[in-house]
C-alpha cells in the first residue's frame, strides 16, 4: 500500500475541555493517530509502538485523576481505555505474526478517529468538570472562536454552574 491518501486526524477546538494537562494529553493523541494513519508502511510498526506508549501513559494519567478525585465513573472509563489498549495490542500481534497484513493497523487508526471525538465529549467531559468542580467550585471555562467570525469568541451561559461560560 506505501502511504494511504487520506486527510489525517486534526486537533479541533471543539476537542478542548479546559483541563490543560488533559487538553495536552488530547492534542498529543490526536497528534500520534495522524502519525498513525499517514505513515508508510515501513513506519507503520514504529507510529503504532508510539501510538501504545502515548495511550498506556496518557491512560494511566486519567486514571490517576479519576482514583485522586474519587470520580464515580472510574469503572466504566477505565473499562474503556483498556478496551482500546487490548485493540491496540492485537493489532501488534497480527503484525508481528502477518506483517503484510497492515491495512489492520490502518483499520484502527480511523476506528480511534471514529472512537475519539465521543470519548472525549462524554467521558473525559465529565472528568474534566468533576476535576475542576472539586478544585474550583465551578465547571471549566473554555474559550473557542466562533467559526463563523473566527475573531469572536463563543460564550454561552451554562446551564450546569453559575454565571456564563465560554
Amino acid at each position: 500500500m506505501g502511504t494511504p491518501n487520506l486527510t489525517p486526524m486534526a486537533w479541533q477546538e471543539s476537542y478542548l475541555l479546559g483541563f490543560a494537562a488533559m487538553d495536552a494529553a488530547h492534542q498529543e493523541f490526536v497528534a500520534c493517530v495522524a502519525a498513525l494513519q499517514t505513515a508508510t508502511d515501513a513506519q507503520l510498526d514504529a507510529s503504532l509502538a508510539a501510538f501504545e506508549l502515548h495511550a498506556v501513559q496518557h491512560f494511566a494519567e486519567e486514571q490517576q485523576w479519576m482514583e485522586g478525585s474519587a470520580f464515580p465513573a472510574t469503572e466504566c472509563h477505565v473499562d474503556e481505555h483498556r478496551k482500546v489498549l487490548a485493540s491496540v495490542r492485537e493489532v501488534q500481534d497480527i503484525l508481528r505474526a502477518t506483517p503484510e497484513r497492515r491495512q489492520v493497523a490502518r483499520d484502527l487508526a480511523q476506528a480511534l478517529v471514529d472512537w475519539f471525538p465521543g470519548h472525549a465529549d462524554y467521558m473525559d467531559a465529565s472528568l474534566s468538570h468533576w476535576m475542576s468542580q472539586r478544585a474550583h467550585g465551578g465547571a471549566p471555562v473554555v474559550l473557542r472562536r466562533n467559526m463563523a467570525q473566527p475573531d469572536t469568541p463563543n460564550i454561552a451561559i451554562n446551564t450546569h454552574t453559575k454565571g456564563v461560560s465560554a
